[in-house]
């Protein structure tokens, strides 16, 4: 059993940045791939990016790309998402998940096992 909380979202400007932080408790958190989603009201959970057991291995959305980046401390447990240059289009609450038995890194969501309950980032512009 892998419990999630996320933390550090709210409200930033366009351009600005912010970093969330997804600790998890469970002895499969350093085994496990982590990834980072996000949904808008009404439309499905997207995929943003993922970074494997080890920290090495990471993969991000293309739309992402160049402005988020996903590490982790196995140490500490926590898995973090920095975000720069944020834009309104990247509101959304943001979920961290952990894939426990995951061969690669995947975008879709039903192959992680277990999520946090969500933390929400407002961009304005």
């Amino acid at each position: 059993q892998v419990q999630l909380v996320e933390s550090g979202g709210g409200l930033v400007q366009a351009g600005g940045s912010l970093r969330l932080s997804c600790a998890a408790s469970g002895r499969t958190f350093s085994s496990s791939v982590m990834g980072w989603f996000r949904q808008t009201p009404g439309k499905e959970r997207e995929f943003v990016g993922a970074i494997g057991w080890s920290g090495t291995n990471t993969y991000y959305t293309h739309s992402v790309k160049g402005r988020f980046t996903i590490s982790r401390d196995n140490a500490k447990s926590t898995v973090y998402l920095q975000m720069n240059s944020l834009k309104p289009e990247d509101t959304a609450v943001y979920y961290c998940a952990a894939s426990t038995g995951a061969l690669g890194l995947p975008v879709d969501s039903y192959r992680y096992d277990y999520w946090g309950q969500g933390t929400q980032v407002t961009v304005s512009s």
